[in-house]
């Protein structure tokens, strides 16, 4: 009886403990939940605002330029421009969103002086006609900011690291509108095949944060693009959504290939980053005046993309957006690869798609989700992206296609830093960077 008596005793003190323990760990976790939530709301608020006046002036100066067309003439002097700007500030071999993606995963430090610079020099960009996009240069935007507030604050490596990720995601969602798809692809880009999970919540509210007050001051009236009716979800429009995924990846693979191609080719045979970016500026400069409605494809793509979206069909279009992409990049200038890449997608998918038999935009979209998913080697992103954009008709079929050009991309991506973790192809650990 005395036995029992002392187990019994001994299983009650150890109960006491183990509530002792969990109350432990529920005020820690509460009081990271709080943190979290005030931190992100700051970084939210600020990046969002930045990135708000980001917006504006990329529309304002692509308002100027179309009002003013010559001003594509100054396509030389922005190239050698930038370049010259970033040696006197010390930032010459700046990597772009690269840095970002290594500042989450290995802590490398980021200046703030990044942010400043690439906005300054992708509102030039943007005012002379280069090809380029937003969306990676927010996040650069917002990384470097949120890394110097967490400097600034004294938060160890960790958490700092969690607040690069909660300026990335601001900065994307009040830039394009998607807060989910925003929060989801700063955890989802640094390794594939690992999530952050841990920065879902900071990220979900700095995502959130950014979009409302984007939203407050008159962006994102309209979200999204009008992508027709979905195809029904059949056998043969299964086939032909794996069919056309399989080509998306094809695509995506070329696409990023031809990125990286722009920086080496670039590199190799101008050594000087200003007479790089004069020369590649006159080269997009004369494809703005020998390509047939040249003038499509400078810029983000947005407005190429609603046209195509709309009813027309130019089979030719995704070649030449990567090309003037890839000379625009490649020769120096400033801004993102994520709208450019989505643009080709469109383009592609409205021309292949139809003579799969898929409706026009319906396939445009699915082109547009197939492609991006290949390029940044994100599944969980473009399915979430794909909802952001265009509603939750079709979501399978979107997801069909983005599994699809996931699987088939190979290795390729859009950043040379980013970790492939896990193969696409079997259940092993393989961890080497994109190519």
């Amino acid at each position: 009886m005395l036995y029992f008596g002392k187990a019994l005793k001994e299983e009650e003190e150890k109960c006491v403990e183990r509530l002792q323990e969990n109350v432990k760990k529920a005020a820690i976790g509460g009081l990271a939940f709080l943190k979290w939530v005030l931190l992100a709301g700051i970084v939210g608020v600020a990046v969002g605002a930045v990135a708000v006046a980001f917006h504006w002036s990329i529309g304002t100066v692509t308002a100027l330029r179309i009002m003013h067309p010559r001003l594509i003439w100054l396509l030389p002097l922005v190239g050698a421009a930038i370049p010259f700007v970033y040696k006197i500030c010390g930032m010459e071999h700046d990597r772009g969103t690269n840095l970002m993606l290594t500042a989450v995963r290995d802590a490398e430090p980021i200046r703030f002086r990044t942010a400043p610079l690439i906005f300054l020099a992708t509102v030039a960009t943007h005012l002379a006609g280069g090809s380029a996009g937003r969306e990676g240069a927010a996040l650069q935007l917002g990384g470097s900011m949120a890394g110097w507030m967490g400097r600034k604050l004294k938060l160890d490596e960790k958490d700092e690291r969690v607040l690069v990720m909660c300026g990335m995601a601001a900065s994307f969602s009040a830039l394009f509108g998607t807060p989910i798809t925003a929060a989801i692809f700063a955890m989802e880009v640094v390794s594939v095949g690992v999530m952050y999970y841990a920065a879902f919540v900071p990220c979900l509210l700095a995502s959130l944060g950014g979009f409302l007050l984007a939203h407050d001051l008159g962006l994102h009236g309209l979200v999204g693009y009008n992508a027709g009716q979905a195809a029904v979800l059949t056998g043969l429009s299964m086939l032909q959504t794996l069919l056309l995924g399989a080509m998306c990846a094809v695509v995506s693979m070329a696409f990023c290939e031809a990125m990286h191609l722009g920086h080496r080719l670039g590199e190799r045979y101008i050594s000087r980053p200003v007479l790089r970016g004069a020369v590649g500026g006159a080269l997009v400069l004369a494809l703005l005046y020998i390509v047939p409605e040249g003038e499509l494809y400078s810029g983000a793509g947005d407005e190429l993309i609603r046209k195509l979206l709309g009813s027309q069909t130019i089979w030719y279009a995704f070649l030449l957006k990567t090309l003037f992409t890839a000379v625009t990049l490649g020769a120096g200038f400033r801004g993102g690869e994520i709208v450019p890449c989505l643009c080709v997608g469109c383009a592609f998918g409205t021309w292949m798609g139809p003579l799969l038999g898929l409706p026009h935009a319906f396939a445009g979209a699915l082109g547009m989700i197939g492609v991006f998913c290949g390029a940044t080697n994100c599944p969980v992103t473009s399915i979430v992206l794909s909802y952001e954009l265009f509603g939750g008709e079709g979501v399978v079929l979107y997801s069909l296609c983005c599994a699809v050009s996931y699987m088939l991309s190979g290795y390729f991506g859009l950043y040379s830093e980013q970790k492939i973790v896990y193969s696409k192809l079997r259940a092993e650990r393989i961890d080497k960077k994109a190519g």
